[in-house]
């Protein structure tokens, strides 16, 4: 009997592997042609771009927006399983042989769980890199109609520096390597008195060792005439770390790397809390998947013949929503400083598991 119950496992386990991949496969071609979509429409703005270069951003960016969608995913794979289990009355004949509600949502539990811990150990540094890889090709490419880097432009936020020839604010468009590299980047320059010095514009500008090289530089200073150079250096006392840190993307880092860049950065005096809210919720997304496992059985389980069905499954699409954005908010909380980063992460995914065990148990135990 145990072997036949272990075969059943496997069997529903089997379903909902197929189930997730399926809407995974679906979501990813929908970001494929979204993506391409918004890439042709800047490339209209910019000029001419090589198309594989286009469809080369839109594949290593990919990974990473697979990531953000996989708990959506899990819980439409979950449901959409189980769902089809009820409808063939697989479920009902489980359930004839003994099986209780939490032996076949337990093989899909542990699915989501090896899921997460695959997403978490192996997806996410290849996620990383590849979007890095991206983030500096966007860069290249379209200058100014790239993500902007820290809200650049005139209208956008700047960044203040110090340097030996007094303070100064820098722009650009957008940054790759971690913030080492910017693309038309903008200097006010004053001297130690306060007083404007000059304006310095470049197409790129390279963080060097205590000072920004500016490459086909055009350099403004009041009562003269705008000069032109192919390079211009501007001092800062910037490092690495530091510039990483207000540049830096932590959607480009990996799991891996996040504790180093977390522990240097608060060495720096810094605030980690990005960062630390972005290790908390790798750490959490084993637990996170599980829980959209539960959230899927809490609306998909009742019998076609009883009827509502169809309500229970759209008051979980709408929950299940309400959930990741809910999630988001309390991660934006975090990044902000205003709450714990654990607490951040980790009070959604509490909630969201007492709200569907509560269901289920009500459901299944009376």
């Amino acid at each position: 009997m145990s072997g036949a119950f272990g075969t059943l496992s496997r069997y529903v386990g089997g379903r909902f592997v197929v189930a997730m991949m399926g809407t995974l496969a679906v979501c990813a071609s929908l970001i494929i042609m979204i993506d391409l979509v918004e890439l042709l429409r800047m490339t209209g703005r910019t000029g001419s771009i090589p198309v594989a270069s286009v469809a080369l951003i839109v594949v290593l960016r990919l990974a990473s927006y697979i990531e953000v969608l996989l708990p959506f995913c899990v819980l439409v794979g979950s449901g959409v399983a189980l769902i089809q289990l009820n409808r063939r009355s697989e479920l009902a004949v489980m359930r004839a042989a003994g099986m209780s509600a939490w032996q076949f949502i337990g093989p899909g539990i542990l699915v989501a769980i090896v899921l997460g811990v695959l997403a978490t150990a192996a997806f996410n540094p290849l996620a990383a890199v590849t979007r890095a890889e991206a983030d500096r090709l966007l860069a290249e490419l379209y200058g100014r109609e790239a993500t902007p880097a820290f809200g650049g432009g005139a209208s956008g936020a700047w960044l203040r520096q110090q340097s030996v020839d007094g303070s100064s604010v820098l722009s650009a468009s957008a940054a790759s390597r971690d913030g080492l590299t910017i693309y038309n980047p903008t200097v006010l320059q004053f001297d130690a008195e306060g007083r404007f010095i000059e304006r310095v514009e470049g197409v790129r500008a390279l963080l060097r060792d205590g000072y920004w090289q500016f490459e086909q530089a055009k350099v403004a200073r009041p009562g003269r005439e705008p000069e032109q150079f192919e390079t211009f250096t501007v001092s800062t006392y910037l490092t690495p770390d530091r510039i990483s840190d207000a540049l830096g993307s932590a959607i480009s880092l990996s799991f891996w790397q996040l504790p180093g860049i977390i522990n240097e950065t608060e060495r720096a005096g810094l605030s980690a809390a990005r960062f630390q809210v972005q290790y908390d919720r790798h750490l959490s997304r084993p637990m996170l998947l599980a829980v959209m496992v539960l959230l899927a059985a809490s609306v998909s389980l009742r019998s076609f013949r009883s009827g509502g069905l169809q309500t229970m499954v759209g008051m979980g699409a709408i929950g299940g929503l309400g959930f990741l954005l809910f999630s988001e908010v309390s991660r934006q909380v975090g990044v902000a400083g205003l709450t714990p980063s654990m607490m951040a992460v980790w009070v959604p995914v509490l909630v969201a598991l007492c709200g569907s065990l509560t269901v289920l148990l009500h459901q299944e135990d009376g």
